[in-house]
């Protein structure tokens, strides 16, 4: 009896009506989410626009799907074709069976078809979206668990996983748990991708060696968990297909990360990488040479007005002051002649002189 293990799930499919929710579909989903999240952050890092990993993953991502089943279909072609079988199944994507090495491929292929559209450099776009990619891997493997496919060799140990009956191999139908090589490779792809980020940090990776250190770092891994599964397979010499060819893909990996690295060591030129960077600089720019100008207008419309009404509120001062002196003006002016006929007691005529002054008195007291 084992103390303990990973629970096989109660279900993979959810059915919403007629329309049937496939977790094998959603883990897929998901995984390109964050791989296109990931890649963009990375990309406009490296000096690209934020929506070129989006606009090219439109391609390279149904290239992938198609290249992925294409590789599953041939490689293990006894499951379609042959005497029993329905070769119709071929197309059911949503039971599993995608290839690694042939999404890859052939999603290159859509990337590179994306990046020759966008005037982006190849290497450069696969670098950035490197560690993205083993995180989707990371979180597709749990669409094998949901199906309940591709696990590895009996096992006691505490963390074997239950397999119903009706999945175990037909060569051990009593054997309850089996070893979990989906979570194996799912923890194993999460290290790869912190991996690629740190040595992109530390030595400034560029011109598709990062991709290269994730594809090399990806086919260690790939080849012990091989090793553990008991699902068909071809065997040659005494490996499985895939082991083989994680061999070839491991050496070609590190012969292309040695060889750019002696020839073209760095990274690109951040200003090089993606046309699209400078038409959104220019925009952004555009935008803020208005918004610039608009607030230097709005300073100049409000300060035009302060000083107008500053100069109309110092104009009516005045005008009220001239108003309230007139009348002080007209009392002087008669002291004056007052003071005149004073002084006209002494001269010839004072008589008419004393005569006008009493006059003007008069007038000061009652104005007009």
């Amino acid at each position: 009896m084992d103390i303990a293990f990973i629970p096989s799930p109660s279900r993979g499919v959810l059915h919403l009506g007629p329309v049937p929710l496939r977790a094998y579909a959603f883990c897929i989903i998901l995984g390109v989410v964050v791989a296109v999240w990931l890649g963009s952050k990375r990309w406009v890092a490296r000096g690209g626009a934020k929506h070129t990993v989006g606009d090219i993953a439109v391609w390279a991502v149904p290239f992938g799907l198609v290249g992925g089943r294409l590789y599953h279909v041939i490689t293990d072609h006894q499951l379609y074709f042959g005497d029993g079988r329905n070769p119709w199944n071929a197309f059911k994507i949503w039971e599993g069976g995608l290839g690694i090495w042939g999404a890859v491929a052939l999603g290159a292929v859509g990337a590179w078809i994306g990046c020759r559209r966008r005037g982006v450099p190849l290497p450069a776009y696969a670098d950035a979206i490197a560690p993205g990619i083993a995180l989707a891997q990371a979180m597709g493997r749990w669409g094998n668990y949901f199906n309940q496919e591709l696990f590895g060799r009996p096992t006691t140990l505490p963390w074997g996983l239950e397999i119903a009956p009706a999945h175990r191999p037909a060569a051990t139908p009593d054997a309850a748990t089996y070893h979990p090589t989906f979570l194996y490779e799912s923890l194993w792809c999460i290290g790869v991708a912190l991996l690629v980020i740190w040595a992109d940090r530390r030595f400034k990776l560029g011109h598709g060696r990062a991709f290269a250190l994730y594809v090399a770092a990806y086919t260690v891994g790939r080849f012990w968990t091989e090793w553990l599964r008991v699902d068909e397979a071809h065997v040659y010499f005494g490996l499985r297909l895939n082991d083989w060819t994680s061999i070839v893909v491991f050496i070609g990996a590190v012969a292309y990360f040695l060889i750019v690295g002696k020839k073209r060591p760095g990274r690109e030129d951040p200003a090089s990488i993606d046309p699209a960077a400078h038409e959104e600089e220019a925009v952004i720019a555009d935008k803020a040479e208005t918004a610039s100008k608009a607030e230097t207008v709005g300073k100049a419309d409000g300060s035009g007005k302060a000083k107008g009404s500053g100069k109309a509120e110092t104009a009516g001062t005045a005008e009220a002051g001239e108003k309230k002196a007139a009348p002080s003006e007209k009392v002087a002016g008669a002291g004056e002649t007052a003071e005149l006929s004073r002084h006209a007691d002494d001269e010839p005529g004072a008589e008419k002189a004393a005569a006008t002054a009493e006059k003007a008195g008069k007038d000061v007291e009652n104005p007009i």
